[in-house]
């Protein structure tokens, strides 16, 4: 069991920290694409960039893992979505925007955070864990903040300018959707197994290396910016 756990520890670090550190980058292929005018290149462009968001799906893993059911899995994916909605789509419109190292070095720690939670990080400094509902929504608008800034990266023009917030956070919520049916289907498929244990221990303490690797990743990028 505990070469398992080490197995993917080591693979997840050789294989995933890469990706992680360049994912969702704006790109001047999905601009030439948004430049076509089209709602619908907003909704495919929301999608593909929540698709390669590994920070908020890694968030979204450690959510998923801590709950045992599919009725507690929905409620708190809906407070998550609800949450993101809200600030993408506000803070966009109102153009609100900060540097983006910044916002995705907290979104960095939240997986940091959720990793640390799952492994019982407040059990052991015998501290009480603040409410996970409450910190789903919270981290979720932050989440909801980095998003709408990769958004307002874009030259987005002034005709349709709701709507084009709107289709790329529909194309947001479908990319989600994607990515969450495997990640539940795998998580669900483990618990059955008698390795789930070291699998789970594994995985977390992959979210707590990454979510450290991503912040410490984002904090160079503001440094070097300034």
């Amino acid at each position: 069991m505990k070469a398992i756990y080490r197995a993917t520890i080591l693979t997840g670090i050789c294989i995933l920290t890469p990706a992680l550190l360049f994912a969702h980058d704006i790109t001047s292929a999905d601009q030439e694409l948004l430049n076509s005018g089209s709602l619908w290149s907003y909704v495919y462009v929301g999608a593909t960039h929540m698709l390669t968001g590994y920070d908020h799906l890694l968030f979204l893993t450690g959510v998923v893992f801590y709950l045992k059911n599919f009725k507690d899995i929905i409620k708190f994916i809906t407070v998550f979505t609800v949450a993101h909605c809200l600030t993408l789509i506000s803070a966009t419109y109102l153009s609100i925007n900060a540097n983006e190292h910044l916002v995705d070095a907290v979104i960095a720690l939240s997986v940091l955070y959720k990793g640390f939670e799952n492994l019982g990080g407040f059990e052991k400094l015998r501290v009480k864990a603040p409410p996970l509902l409450g910190m789903v929504f919270l981290f979720g608008l932050i989440h909801g903040f980095g998003l709408s800034t990769r958004l307002q990266s874009f030259q987005l023009g002034q005709d349709q300018f709701l709507l084009k917030i709107i289709s790329f956070n529909i194309g947001v919520e479908v990319g989600q959707i994607l990515a969450l049916i495997p990640i539940v289907f795998v998580i669900t498929l483990s618990r059955k197994r008698t390795q789930f244990p070291a699998f789970y221990k594994a995985v977390n303490t992959y979210l707590v290396i990454a979510g450290i690797a991503l912040f410490l990743y984002q904090m160079y990028g503001y440094y070097i910016g300034h």
